[in-house]
This record gives C-alpha cells, sequence and structure tokens, in this order.
C-alpha cells in the first residue's frame, strides 16, 4: 500500500468492526502527529507572535470572561 489510491480502496474494503477499529487508530495516530508538529512549533518560536498578541490583548483588556 504505497499510494493513497491504494490505501483508499483497501479502507473502503473493511467491515464495520475493523473500520471502527481503524478509525480510533487513526483518531490517535493524527492526533499524536498534530501535537509533534505543535511541540516542534512552539521550540522554533513559531507561535511566539501569536502568544505576544494574545498577552497583548488580555492586558489591554480585549479579553472577556464567557
Amino acid at each position: 500500500m504505497s499510494t493513497v489510491k491504494e490505501i483508499e480502496a483497501a479502507v473502503s474494503k473493511l467491515s464495520r468492526q475493523e473500520l471502527s477499529t481503524f478509525r480510533s487508530w487513526f483518531a490517535e495516530f493524527d492526533a499524536e502527529a498534530w501535537d509533534k508538529q505543535f511541540e516542534e512549533d512552539v521550540a522554533a518560536g513559531r507561535l511566539d507572535a501569536l502568544a505576544d498578541e494574545a498577552l497583548r490583548d488580555l492586558r489591554e483588556g480585549h479579553c472577556t470572561d464567557l
């Protein structure tokens, strides 16, 4: 299974139970990949400007309780 089309074809052939198992596995896999990317972005300083903006808005009273 080296292409997206092959993966799509294989997934479409899964039983309901297999699809449920795959869905759970993929959700975890995707969350871990997102977490890793987020951590890399933080470490590289890619989110510093956003954090600075949020802190500035907080100090200036632009944030309210919901």
